[in-house]
């Protein structure tokens, strides 16, 4: 009897420790963890070191992050930034949540229903969400204040029904609001403090603070941004292979998305543009629900998004493995802009010269093949109304405020992605007509030039040809490539 009773204190014991790490903390030998709602170091060793808030990325990097946007800002100003809402696809169904852009770069939370305020006095204070044993049952654990002291680092921190209360106080002794307009949040914008900062044009958007410091990557960044591109290309390059047994726009959706879920990504940077033959002439064509005919060209613009941070590449090739002569004139017109176009990055050199630049070779070009009958004619705009590329990092166009006049410098990200639009209805050479091609690169800009993040992703017409026609036993070239691009 006495076994039994102890065995059944045992299972009591064990229960009980289980329910203690379901609503929030876990015991590690003689450490007690808090249970954020998040990866942290304990829960997910693979993926973060003891020092870091996410993957990648440091404790000390997200405090350096905070004092600079404090030091940016004026003198007694208080920064208010929401986090990312949670929009609902039905009434029950939510759609997946990404965390705002800003919000995850100041606090390193991944999570919806906070509010960070950033100060020269109060530090960092977050706003937590009350405890709610309902939704933990449902959802899990979310961070509270104990996980914003512990593990966010920050400097207060208040339960979200503390928030009225508390924030007046701070608004009020401040000389100047600066708030993330795009995910403003009534929870603060019904204060009364709020609508007198307004009502005194004291009230301004923080991104042009955000933004600033967000523009030029850290080594830490950077090392996610490779990642990411890394595996956008490989992602692609299984997709690129598949597309010959399989020439459907749905299906390669499905395979790029895969194959980059596969390799680590958490989602995509976006729904995948995958536009077979005239389809490929609509910018961002979405629908991804057509067969590609054989002889057509197939446009795939994705990108993935791993710990934070996007990757974004485009390549067109045609499906059947073989380029026609108007395919292959017009194809190397966009290839030898987009290779001209990568030489021009460096430190100095702005967005809008390089953009100059490919407007002048296109229109050259597409005079030369008898596409435009005018080089300065105002209908190169209906074959291309796009920019040469974007900033990119936590976003897809990242850094919006920064002006495209502005030097690059090292640490900026940005796309070169120069392509032609022609529809099938556009007064042209009937051979072309219904092409669509974009070839979509990633630079970083360096101290001595730049870097391609995706040079491993093949473009060139020759390679484009080995690697489709691989299964037909066409040499061994294709095979070397194959490899080489797989585990670059």
């Amino acid at each position: 009897m006495a076994m039994l009773l102890l065995r059944r204190r045992k299972a009591i014991f064990q229960a009980s420790s289980c329910l203690h790490v379901l609503v929030g903390f876990a015991s590690y030998g003689s450490q007690r963890t808090i249970n954020v709602g998040q990866p942290t170091s304990l829960s997910h060793p693979e993926l973060l070191g003891e020092d870091e808030i996410t993957p990648g990325i440091a404790t000390n990097e997200y405090i350096s992050r905070r004092k600079k946007l404090v030091e940016l800002l004026p003198e007694k100003s208080l920064a208010i930034i929401a986090s990312a809402p949670v929009k609902m696809m039905t009434d029950v169904v939510p759609y997946p949540f990404r965390q705002d852009a800003d919000y995850l770069y100041i606090t390193g939370c991944l999570q919806p229903g906070g509010i960070a305020v950033l100060g020269e006095e109060c530090g960092l204070c977050m706003f937590m969400p009350d405890p709610d044993p309902d939704d933990a049952a449902w959802q899990g654990p979310v961070s509270g204040v104990e996980a914003a002291f512990e593990f966010f680092k920050a400097d207060k921190a208040f339960p979200m029904s503390q928030m009225h209360k508390i924030l007046p106080q701070m608004m009020g002794r401040a000389s100047r609001l600066f708030h993330n307009v795009k995910t403003a949040s009534p929870s603060y914008m019904h204060l009364e403090p709020f609508h007198r900062a307004t009502s005194e044009n004291k009230v301004k958007d923080l991104s042009i603070y955000t933004h600033e410091i967000r523009w030029i990557k850290s080594s830490s960044e950077l090392k996610l941004m490779r990642a990411s591109a890394s595996i956008a290309c490989q992602s692609l390059l299984q997709t690129m292979l598949l597309s010959r047994v399989f020439p459907e726009e749905s299906k390669l959706s499905a395979k790029v998305e895969y194959e980059c879920k596969i390799r680590g990504a958490q989602r995509m940077a976006f729904h995948p543009v995958v536009g077979g033959g005239a389809n490929g002439s609509i910018i961002h064509y979405s629908r991804n629900d057509q067969k590609i005919r054989a002889g057509d060209f197939v446009l795939m613009d994705i990108g993935c998004e791993l710990h934070g941070y996007l990757s974004d590449l485009t390549r067109t090739w045609p499906t059947c493995g073989s380029f026609n002569s108007a395919q292959e004139t017009l194809y190397s017109l966009i290839l030898e802009t987009n290779k001209e176009c990568v030489k021009l990055c460096k430190p100095g050199v702005s967005l809008q010269q390089i953009h100059n630049h490919s407007v002048n070779m296109l229109r050259r070009g597409l005079k030369e093949i008898g596409i435009l009958n005018d080089e300065a004619s105002y209908t190169y705009h209906q074959l291309n109304p796009t920019s040469i590329g974007h900033y990119l990092g936590m976003d897809v166009h990242d850094c919006t405020l920064i002006n495209i006049d502005r030097p690059l410098q090292p640490g900026v990200v940005i796309t070169i992605e120069p392509g032609v639009y022609i529809p099938s209805s556009y007064d042209a050479p009937k051979s072309y007509r219904g092409i669509g091609i974009r070839i979509e690169d990633e630079v970083l800009i360096t101290e001595t030039g730049h870097e391609v993040l995706t040079a491993s992703m093949p473009k060139e017409i020759q390679h484009i040809k080995s690697l489709l026609n691989f299964s037909r036993g066409e040499g061994s070239e294709a095979s070397d490539l194959r490899t080489a691009c797989t585990w670059a």
